[in-house]
């Protein structure tokens, strides 16, 4: 019986040593979200009724409309006379034609969409109570920015996630790296990782490499907060066998970084290279995947997080000391 209660002890301890922190129980938060359609509203919009159906959705939709129309399709505001005329080229533009179909077709249901944001956001609520949510709202954008934000919205552009083998997009001319992440399960994830950026903005002051890593780094940290079920890969957007390659050899890209003196590099090529998406990271092997810096400093967070148990997420989205993050990291790949 000793060596039975020395097991179960065993593996309590190993348990509660290896339970992820970021489970946190938010079943006793409220929240429940809606996502309105204005994709579809303004369909709906004729050159017959749009003197009346404009202003009504301008209504609807408050500011969010007129950052719609001026700033994602770029035909202007209601303010000038031109306008119905704008919209109506743009509702009657073969390409959008299409993409409503595409949209139509691929978003029959909502639901567990919207589900999944309402989690991501009852742990914004958990970490950030006095934080505001803000509405969703679904666009077609063009193809223009994937997320929309306004100080109270984000609009979700439903044509940038019609699936990755969406035969529209090979039309398109999109590259293969990019449409793996253009599909419907990433749209819950992109929503908090574009709303927590407005929210936790990057300090430039200090704009080297490993500033902006950290910094990245941070909002892939805080995205896995919010989703603390999802797996890696979908956190930072990566196939499996590419998240795999950055763990076979993260010692290899961290020691070549340091040799070539890069991290406290401010030019602008470096971060182009170790933080824009690509289909590869050009300094690195082919097999790799793009924005491998970001990785890394996804990393140095995560290992600066385990070394202190006291700071908590809020602290750590206020912290804007990147090299003091690095330095009490111990972040020393092997």
């Amino acid at each position: 019986m000793s060596k039975v209660f020395l097991l179960l002890s065993m593996i309590a301890l190993f348990v509660c040593c290896h339970r992820n922190p970021l489970k946190v129980d938010v079943s006793k938060i409220e929240l429940k979200l809606t996502i309105k359609r204005l994709d579809q509203d303004i369909f709906a919009v004729t050159p017959d009724n749009a003197a009346q159906l404009i202003p009504r959705i301008r209504e609807s939709y408050g500011a969010f409309f007129d950052a719609y129309t001026k700033n994602v399709i770029a035909i202007g505001d209601l303010s000038d006379p031109m306008f119905p005329t704008y919209f109506n080229s743009f509702l009657t533009d073969s390409i959008q034609i299409v993409s409503r179909k595409q949209i139509d077709s691929v978003f029959t249901d909502l639901s567990q969409i919207q589900q999944k944001i309402e989690e991501g956001f009852k742990h914004y609520s958990y970490y950030f109570p006095q934080k505001k949510i803000p509405s969703l709202i679904t666009i077609n954008s063009g193809f223009n920015q994937s997320i929309v934000l306004t100080s109270d919205a984000v609009g979700i552009s439903l044509d940038n996630y019609l699936g990755s083998d969406c035969q529209f997009y090979k039309r398109l001319g999109i590259a293969q790296f990019k449409r793996e992440l253009m599909t419907k399960s990433k749209i819950a994830t992109d929503v908090l990782y574009g709303w927590g950026v407005s929210e936790f903005e990057y300090d430039e002051t200090s704009n080297s490499l490993i500033s902006q890593m950290i910094y990245q780094g941070k909002m892939l940290y805080f995205l896995e907060a919010m989703f603390p079920e999802e797996p890696e890969e979908s956190i930072i957007g990566y196939l499996p066998e590419k998240l795999d390659w950055c763990k076979k050899n993260e010692s290899q890209m961290w020691t070549y970084l340091i040799e070539h003196k890069l991290l406290f590099n401010s030019e602008r090529l470096n971060s182009i290279r170790l933080l824009n998406p690509a289909p590869f990271t050009s300094i690195f092997s082919p097999d790799s995947p793009g924005r491998t810096g970001i990785w890394i400093g996804w990393q140095i967070v995560r290992s600066y997080m385990d070394k202190h148990s006291n700071i908590t997420l809020p602290i750590l989205m206020a912290e804007t000391d990147y090299q003091k993050i690095l330095n009490e990291s111990g972040y020393s790949p092997e």
